[in-house]
């Protein structure tokens, strides 16, 4: 009898090992993909982490500037006003000690909008511009001043390099 003939069922060594070297490497070749397949997915989910953490970040600081904007634009009015007080008051009232004190408020109040970041708009004898300037009124004047600020109405004012509120002016026109 031969080797084959005495057990049929029995497969050489040779061949068992070929078969399972086969199925390795494809088992291998199947685990290789499913790694290569979670390292993207790992990969994509990072980076829009960090993209959803960079977004988040910027809205949050787009808020908070928003917020302190709000504010600063409700404050110039009263600024405004303290302006208006300081320049109509007669010579009497300004030899007082109490108007002396008085104007520490408005100095205060411009510090604070300068370390906000707030400046006046630069308005008369300036080009007008609609984007920083509200034209109220226009004015006759002659050819060398059309297009130009005549007058301040209201200071206008900007946020750092953003238009907080626009300064009305009167606008010379050229007859």
């Amino acid at each position: 009898m031969t080797e084959e003939q005495t057990n049929p069922n029995e497969e050489t060594p040779v061949t068992q090992e070929v078969i399972d070297v086969a199925s390795l490497q494809a088992r291998i070749e199947v685990l290789e993909k499913e790694v290569s397949d979670h390292k993207d997915a790992y990969l994509r989910a990072t980076a829009d982490y960090k993209n959803l953490k960079r977004r988040y970040d910027t809205e949050r600081i787009e808020l908070i500037g928003r917020a302190s904007a709000a504010v600063l634009l409700k404050l110039l009015p009263v600024v405004d006003d303290l302006n208006r007080a300081i320049s109509s008051v007669t010579a009497e009232v300004a030899g007082s000690l109490w108007y002396g004190g008085f104007k520490l408020i408005p100095n205060k109040l411009q510090q604070l909008l300068d370390s906000e970041g707030i400046t006046a708009i630069a308005t008369v004898d300036s080009a007008f511009d609609p984007n920083m300037h509200e034209a109220i009124a226009y004015e006759p004047s002659d050819a060398a001043h059309d297009g130009l600020v005549v007058a301040e109405l209201q200071r206008g004012y900007m946020l750092r390099d953003k238009v907080l509120r626009p300064a009305m002016v009167k606008v010379g026109k050229a007859e």
